[in-house]
C-alpha cells in the first residue's frame, strides 16, 4: 500500500475536528468541508457583534442547517460528533471569538448555550468587559465580571477559548476556571515572534492545568509567512507536541476560505471600526501551499504520514483529542 493511499484511508476513517474556521459561509464552503472529510468544526458566528447582530448570525445558521441538511449537523453534545461521522455529515459547533454579545449580562451565557454556542473566546485582540486582548497596550487581567462569566461558562458547559486573549488575562482565566480551557487556534512564539503566538511557557502552563492547544495553519503565524506549506504546518504541531505531549494537542486551522479584503479590514480594526491594530501588506490572507481549500484537509494527514507520525498520534491530533477535551468541558 502506498503512503498516499494509506494516508487517504486513515483520514477517511479518522474523526477529524477543526478547532476553528472563520470562512465566508456558503454551500460551496460546506461542500469543501465535507469533501475534506471534516467530522466537526468550530464555526465563528460572533466577533465584534453585539447581542442583536449575534442573534441574527445564529438565525442565519439555523437557516443554513435547514437548507443544507444533507451536509450539516448541529453539534450541541459530544455524541453529535460521532453521529456526524456515522451519517457522513459535517458537525457544526457554533463558537464566538469575543464575548461582546453578552454585553453586560452573565445570564446570557446560558441562553446562547441553549442556542448551540459551545465555545466562547473571552476577548478578541483588545479590551472588553471581561479582560484584555493580545493587542491591548496594557493587559489589566481578568475582571471580576470576567470571573463571573467563566463561572457561568463552567456551569453550563461552554469552552473558554483564550486564543486572542492577552497573556495576563489568559493566566488569570486558566487559574480561575474550574474546567480546562483552550487555545483553540494558535502557533508557537518560538517559531515566530507574533502577538497572537504563545510562548513555550504559556503552552505548557495551559496544559499543566488540564487545558488544550489547537495549532493553527494560518500562514502569517508561521515563520515562512505566505511561503508556508502544509509540511510547515505539521512541523509547528510537532513543536507544540514536543513542549506539552500529544494528548492535549489538536488542530484549529483558522481557515478563512472565501473572505474578502473588507472582511480582513474589519478584523484589523479595534471593534471593527476603531484604531488599526494590524498593519498588513496583503488584501486576502493566503493559505498554506498544499492546503489552499478545506477540501484539501487530507493533505494535512499525508504530511503527518510523511513526517513519520504513528497512526495513534495522527488519530489523536486529527480529532480524538478534541473530542476528549470537549467531553471534559461539555460533559456527556
Amino acid at each position: 500500500m502506498t503512503e498516499s493511499l494509506n494516508a487517504k484511508e486513515l483520514h477517511a476513517d479518522a474523526t477529524v475536528v477543526d478547532g476553528l474556521v472563520i470562512s465566508n459561509w456558503s454551500r460551496e464552503v460546506f461542500e469543501d468541508l465535507h469533501a475534506g472529510g471534516v467530522t466537526a468544526v468550530n464555526c465563528t458566528c460572533s466577533i465584534w457583534e453585539g447581542l442583536r447582530d449575534t442573534l441574527v448570525n445564529i438565525g442565519r445558521w439555523k437557516s443554513w442547517f435547514r437548507d443544507n441538511d444533507d451536509l450539516l449537523l448541529p453539534v450541541k453534545v459530544v455524541a453529535d460528533i460521532a453521529r456526524a461521522k456515522n451519517e457522513n455529515r459535517v458537525g457544526i459547533i457554533l463558537g464566538w471569538q469575543n464575548t461582546s454579545a453578552l454585553e453586560d449580562r452573565v445570564e446570557l451565557v446560558d441562553v446562547f448555550k441553549a442556542l448551540g454556542v459551545g465555545v466562547m473566546q473571552l476577548t478578541y485582540n483588545t479590551q472588553n468587559l471581561v479582560g484584555s486582548g493580545c493587542y491591548e497596550s496594557r493587559d489589566s487581567g481578568l475582571s471580576d465580571f470576567g470571573r463571573d462569566v467563566i463561572d457561568e461558562m463552567n456551569r453550563v458547559g461552554v469552552v473558554v477559548d483564550l486564543s486572542h486573549v492577552g497573556a495576563k488575562t489568559s493566566e488569570d482565566a486558566i487559574r480561575h476556571s474550574k474546567k480546562p480551557v483552550a487555545y483553540s487556534h494558535c502557533c508557537p512564539a518560538a517559531l515566530l515572534n507574533h502577538p497572537r503566538n504563545k510562548t513555550d511557557e504559556q503552552l505548557r502552563f495551559i496544559v499543566e492545568h488540564g487545558g488544550f492547544v489547537g495549532v493553527t495553519t494560518y500562514p502569517w503565524f508561521l515563520p515562512k509567512g505566505a511561503d508556508s506549506t502544509v509540511d510547515d504546518c505539521v512541523a509547528a504541531i510537532d513543536y507544540v507536541i514536543d513542549q506539552v505531549g500529544e494528548e492535549r494537542v489538536g488542530i484549529g486551522t483558522d481557515f478563512t476560505q472565501g473572505q474578502d479584503a473588507a472582511f480582513f479590514d474589519w478584523l484589523s480594526l479595534d471593534k471593527g471600526t476603531g484604531r488599526r491594530l494590524i498593519v498588513r501588506d496583503w488584501d486576502v490572507a493566503p493559505q498554506p501551499v498544499g492546503f489552499q481549500r478545506l477540501s484539501e484537509f487530507p493533505n494535512l494527514t499525508e504530511a503527518m504520514v510523511r513526517r513519520g507520525w504513528s497512526e495513534r498520534r495522527i488519530r489523536r491530533i486529527l480529532g480524538e483529542n478534541w473530542v476528549s477535551f470537549l467531553r471534559e468541558v461539555w460533559g456527556n
